[in-house]
């Protein structure tokens, strides 16, 4: 694919916003990359939009991880536990999701946006513990989280990041700043199975993807290092990614317009009914007797 000097110029620029999106809270790279691959690149199929911000994704995760890691808030077993068992989720997802119109996939994509600003503004609670112990419980709720937020991350080729945060903190109790970094080991993970699957089918466009990538170095570093200073206000940045999710949510929407007349497939059907609810049970917060 042939591409201008501004559209390489904003691939960059994109990136950069991603990383430091993913550095930042550990997720919303890739749900706003999607629609800048579209709307601000000009990427015109939605299938290699989404091939592409998958492959960009797993590489902004894992360079992201690496400053994670060595800020010592990555908690490996519960990252890999989480990581293994959304593989397998993401590989089903993203085998749908190419199978599933363009336009149709669209429309569920920014409704899931929309789920995902909405459970963004539950209340969470911060206060976890530092130590987290794999017993069999932790192990259990962790596979099954993992699972299914991998199947949603495939499906519409987004990391998870928002979905993967409050599903550590709900299935092993750690903290919100270990929830993030650990968090990048499944979206690198989750992105990089999904692209996998979509660079098969040539759905990915690798000049952009590189393009975003070397944008996304830059962005990662800065977000890394703010999500560090900003731990204690995590509310406050939940609240404004939400409206800024939400606020591209609709834009999409207003873009792509209602479904045609036609029968929703069984594939689409099976998406709205099962990965809807499950995006806003798994944010939900803990009781209090946890």
């Amino acid at each position: 694919m042939v591409h201008s000097w501004a559209q390489d110029a904003l691939a960059v620029l994109c990136g950069g916003a991603v990383g430091f999106s993913l550095g930042l809270i550990g997720g919303g790279g890739s749900i706003f990359a999607v629609p800048l691959l579209l709307y601000v690149v000009g990427i015109g199929d939605a299938h290699v939009a989404i091939g592409t911000s998958a492959s960009v994704v797993a590489a902004n995760a894992f360079l992201n991880l690496i400053g994670h890691w060595r800020a010592g808030n990555v908690v490996w077993p519960c990252a890999a536990t989480f990581a293994a068992a959304g593989i397998v989720g993401a590989a089903i997802g993203s085998s749908l999701g190419k199978i599933v119109d363009g336009q149709h996939l669209l429309f569920l994509f920014a409704l899931a946006m929309i789920a995902v600003a909405a459970a963004m503004l539950l209340p969470r609670a911060d206060d976890r513990e530092s130590k987290i112990r794999m017993t069999p419980a932790v192990t259990v709720r962790l596979v099954l989280i993992g699972l299914v937020v991998g199947m949603v991350s495939g499906f519409f080729g987004i990391g998870g990041g928002f979905l993967i945060v409050p599903g550590f903190m709900l299935g092993s109790g750690m903290a919100i700043l270990d929830a993030i970094g650990s968090s990048l080991l499944a979206v690198g993970m989750f992105g990089l199975t999904t692209a996998v699957n979509y660079a098969i089918s040539g759905l990915v466009d690798w000049t952009i993807a590189v393009l975003f990538i070397i944008g996304g170095i830059g962005g990662g570093f800065l977000g890394m290092r703010s999500a560090i200073r900003l731990a204690q206000d995590q509310r406050l940045l939940r609240r404004i990614f939400a409206a800024i999710v939400f606020a591209v949510a609709i834009y999409m929407l207003a873009r792509v317009g209602l479904p045609t007349g036609r029968a929703i497939t069984g594939s689409q059907a099976s998406a709205i009914s099962a990965y809807g609810p499950a995006t806003v049970e798994l944010l939900r917060p803990p009781s209090a007797s946890r």
